[in-house]
């Protein structure tokens, strides 16, 4: 189970107002305490991450959250880690009590709703008199969005997305857990989404059946101390999967390599930090493209990242861009987005562009002081995580990119790195001379 990437599980998301049983809930599921429960308001602060497996599902990741109606002094900084997690959540799954839906709900509802997200409603604590039993009116609600329920101005609120099914619990009633956790399981199953079931191919559907696959990988300051990268593995067990050979040289081998082969590969996946020697040594009719390109694709739009890059053509003087990180790690003397993309920037350009980093999940909500974003490879973001991003950015009119596609606009080589994604290439391209 936990040999599963992180940003590869199923994220569900837990929300609802301050002590209204979403830690309990998830203890019910795992069917142990591996989230702190108490009957004290606000006893979550920050986001809970819990990994398990969920079968038949697979590994998910649980996202426990602070309570919507916090109102401590801290309440702003968690509300802020509450939406990042919504960001990340593949399923949104909506706690409240029975008979209680008002403007929390209402707000989550829509935030899932403009996110294209399913939701589901858990109905808790249907032990306690004190709440009673949840009337036939409030589950006609939930099925119908639109209700009876109005807006905080009087007038009746419009409808929104259906939401997609709903359960009633008790986190105290050990005798129905099991068929609480197997229709949890069911409504799961149905609004799985299908980028989880049927993800992208990494390299797969780019390699022929027995097809080979050269990857120039570079042993530098930061790589790890005996291990592959996680991009690197996954391109080498998606191609595996896709019952095709992957080859692994250094940069400086790589040309002898070539020479020793009988016939050509069918593609070559690089670094990008060595992009410009790779296009170099490789034959014009072989496609090649770096990792970070490949997950550009993999978990996010890489038309729009494509068309995001023909901005570093169009930067001034002055102009700000953001280097956005999605890992948080320990900076080297030459740290790729640190150091060296705004160096290639600088030099590419012959700008004093001002260059500012974000690190870890922090990515800023207001991007409209920036001309372009730089982001990651994202291999530690879940796609609907990355794609998220991506919608920020346009819906503020901010061009967005990737460290692979802009590191190959400063190196001279984008075109010859996108050869296996015309699509993208035609995006960049419009963009570009338009």
């Amino acid at each position: 189970m936990f040999s599963t990437p992180k940003s590869l599980r199923l994220q569900i998301g837990l929300f609802g107002r301050t002590n209204v049983g979403k830690s309990s809930f998830l203890n019910y599921l795992a069917g142990q305490d591996v989230a702190v429960t108490s009957p004290v308001p606000g006893t979550t602060t920050d986001v809970v991450e819990k990994a398990m497996e969920l079968l038949p599902i697979g590994p998910v990741t649980f996202l426990d959250t602070a309570g919507l109606d916090d109102q401590s002094e801290l309440a702003e900084r968690r509300l802020q880690k509450t939406a990042a997690a919504l960001d990340r959540a593949d399923v949104v799954v909506l706690l409240t009590e029975p008979n209680h839906w008002d403007e929390f709900e209402e707000r989550m509802l829509a935030d899932a709703a403009a996110r294209k997200q399913p939701l589901l409603v858990v109905v808790n604590k249907t032990d306690l008199p004190s709440l009673g039993k949840p009337e036939p009116t409030f589950f006609q609600t939930l099925e119908n969005c639109s209700g009876d329920l109005r807006s905080p101005d009087g007038g009746h609120r419009p409808p929104l997305q259906k939401i997609s099914g709903w359960l009633e619990c008790s986190c105290v009633d050990a005798a129905r857990r099991e068929r609480v956790v197997s229709r949890f399981k069911e409504l799961l199953l149905k609004v799985c989404p299908d980028d989880y079931i049927n993800p992208p191919a990494l390299v797969g559907d780019l390699l022929p059946s027995n097809g080979l696959m050269v990857m120039v990988v570079p042993i530098d300051l930061q790589a790890p101390k005996g291990r592959l990268i996680l991009p690197q593995v996954q391109a080498i067990r998606d191609a595996l999967d896709s019952d095709a050979a992957a080859l692994v040289v250094k940069e400086r081998e790589y040309a002898a390599l070539l020479g020793r082969l009988n016939r050509p590969p069918d593609l070559v996946v690089c670094d990008s930090q060595v992009v410009l020697k790779m296009v170099a040594d490789t034959p014009r009719d072989v496609k090649c493209t770096t990792f970070s390109i490949l997950f550009a694709r993999f978990k996010g739009d890489l038309q729009e990242l494509a068309r995001g890059a023909a901005m570093i053509d169009r930067l001034r003087a002055g102009d700000r861009v953001l280097v956005a990180e999605s890992c948080s790690h320990h900076a080297l003397e030459d740290d790729i987005g640190r150091v060296k993309i705004p160096r290639w920037l600088r030099q590419y350009t012959g700008l004093d562009v001002q260059i500012e980093v974000s690190a870890g999940r922090d990515f800023p909500q207001d991007l409209t002081g920036y001309k372009l974003v730089v982001h990651c490879g994202s291999c530690m973001l879940t796609r609907r995580e990355m794609l998220a991003h991506i919608q920020r950015a346009r819906a503020q009119g901010v061009a967005i990119t990737n460290y692979g596609l802009a590191i190959s606009v400063t190196q001279g080589v984008l075109k010859r790195a996108l050869s296996p994604f015309p699509a993208a290439l035609d995006a960049y391209e419009r963009m570009a001379n338009g």
